[in-house]
């Protein structure tokens, strides 16, 4: 099982978390398959996702000891225990959720709280989060961003929504840590019939290539 400094260190190193939201659980999984094979590191599997829980068991099965397996859209402490029941070592919350935060805790995951203004972001860390999901991200930007790390500039932030490719450079700049990518990979095989998964693992890499060149 993987340590919480080696958990983070997926995020941190790889500088992506992959957030796979879809309506149907097969193709899900499948993406997750995909997109580890592209190298991603890190992904949450949210609630939303018809047998999350399930999926989450699999992934963390199949590849626990070298890709950070979560859960997305966690809001409390059943829904948290459950997560980590199936195998969940990162934790992740559309807010900041106190109990999701003493789940997390009591059993060494990585928690992520989503929060948007300075107050909600100081109060996720107080609460015990490692990192910040600034959520929802396209409403402020990168120019939000830099502004709040300018007084915190130690802020592990983590944007989620209005991430792409072509702005990747920008939010690095701007100061976060890692950036949330979603449907720009988890749905590139959705216009393929049948789907072709290897689309989805072109997309992560180069997601990927473009966060290290950015870094650069």
């Amino acid at each position: 099982m993987l340590s919480k400094q080696q958990a983070l260190q997926y995020i941190r190193s790889s500088g992506a978390l992959l957030i796979i939201r879809l309506p149907d659980g097969d193709d899900a999984y499948q993406v997750a398959k995909a997109a580890i094979e592209g190298g991603m590191r890190a992904l949450e599997v949210t609630y939303s996702v018809p047998g999350a829980l399930d999926i989450i068991t699999r992934l963390s099965t199949e590849h626990g000891d070298q890709v950070l397996i979560g859960a997305g859209t966690v809001v409390d402490e059943p829904s948290a225990m459950a997560a980590i029941k199936a195998g969940a070592r990162l934790l992740v919350s559309p807010h900041v959720a106190p109990g999701m935060l003493s789940v997390a805790k009591a059993h060494d995951a990585v928690s992520v709280c989503g929060a948007f203004s300075p107050t909600e972001m100081v109060s996720a860390l107080d609460g015990g989060a490692d990192i910040v999901k600034f959520f929802p991200a396209e409403v402020g930007g990168p120019a939000y961003v830099k502004a709040v790390t300018a007084p915190f500039p130690n802020m592990p932030i983590l944007p989620t929504g209005g991430v792409s490719i072509d702005n990747i450079k920008q939010w690095l700049d701007a100061g976060a840590c890692a950036l949330g990518v979603g449907s720009s990979v988890s749905k590139a095989a959705a216009a393929s019939k049948p789907r072709d998964y290897g689309r989805v693992t072109a997309a992560a890499r180069e997601f990927l290539k473009a966060v290290a060149n950015a870094r650069r």
